[in-house]
């Protein structure tokens, strides 16, 4: 399969899940719109690696996922650029771990304005163009607590309970389209934040990365091994597949078990 000469633009992507699944269309020879924070000159030599590594167009947009005006902007900027907008990752997220009790207010509207709304904005900013070019694929990077729950995680599970509902009700609207809509519900996933998790624990409890890593994976993850975010850039690349066309609404949990128990 090729997406040679298509756009995916993926929200998030200047590290962890986003950029594995930026890097994964970029091989498939589809241009990109990188978005995040990080250091600038960081993001422009991602965006030049990528760039040069994969002989297409990246371009890199700064907007702030829970600004809906800059969404908008953003999306807007690459249909003028490209002249289209195939691919939409919605992979932008945050996390604060707190009690319901205990939970701040601005955390909880910070967590559901980038873990769900900017999913809702992006696709509506993107689903003209999508409609017009008669093809796009939407993929939205929700959770397996999009799927069940763990305490003192409620902003994250009821944001990500939600980015589910939004998945089924755009694929409902597109099904007689060429344009599908789907989700992928990762669970650990072994990227710099979770190492950094992994890290502190090790030394907090005075133990080893390997036991550390262990720990953190016994509780919920049978297969004791991580996902990683080229595992998930492949998952999207196939929801890009005419294999996956009948695909529509689907939330597909990549989390070695933990749903199984």
């Amino acid at each position: 399969m090729s997406l040679k000469n298509k756009l995916s633009l993926v929200t998030g992507s200047t590290s962890g899940i986003g950029l594995g699944i930026a890097k994964e269309l970029a091989s498939q020879g589809s241009n990109i719109v990188l978005n995040g924070f990080g250091d600038l000159q960081e993001i422009e030599k991602l965006r030049l690696q990528l760039a040069n590594e994969y002989s297409i167009q990246v371009v890199y947009d700064p907007a702030d996922m829970s600004k809906p005006e800059q969404i908008k902007k953003m999306i807007e900027g690459a249909v003028q650029k490209f002249g289209r907008l195939d691919v939409l990752v919605n992979n932008a997220g945050i996390q604060h771990v707190a009690a319901v009790d205990d939970f701040p207010v601005e955390k909880w509207d910070s967590i559901l304005a980038i873990n769900l709304s900017s999913a809702f904005h992006s696709i509506q900013s993107a689903l003209p163009v999508m409609k017009k070019n008669n093809w796009g694929r939407i993929i939205n990077i929700a959770s397996v607590h999009g799927l069940v729950a763990s305490a003192n995680k409620s902003a994250y599970v009821a944001a990500k309970h939600g980015v589910i509902g939004l998945t089924k009700t755009v694929a409902l609207e597109t099904a007689k389209s060429n344009i599908t809509c789907n989700a992928i519900c990762p669970g650990w996933v072994l990227t710099p934040l979770v190492q950094k998790q992994i890290d502190d624990q090790a030394n907090r409890l005075g133990i080893s990365i390997a036991d550390s890593k262990e720990k953190l994976l016994a509780e919920k993850q049978p297969s004791q091994e991580f996902a990683t975010p080229e595992q998930i850039g492949k998952t999207v690349v196939f929801f890009c597949s005419e294999a996956a066309n009948q695909i529509r609404g689907a939330s597909l949990n990549m989390d070695g078990g933990w749903l199984a128990q």
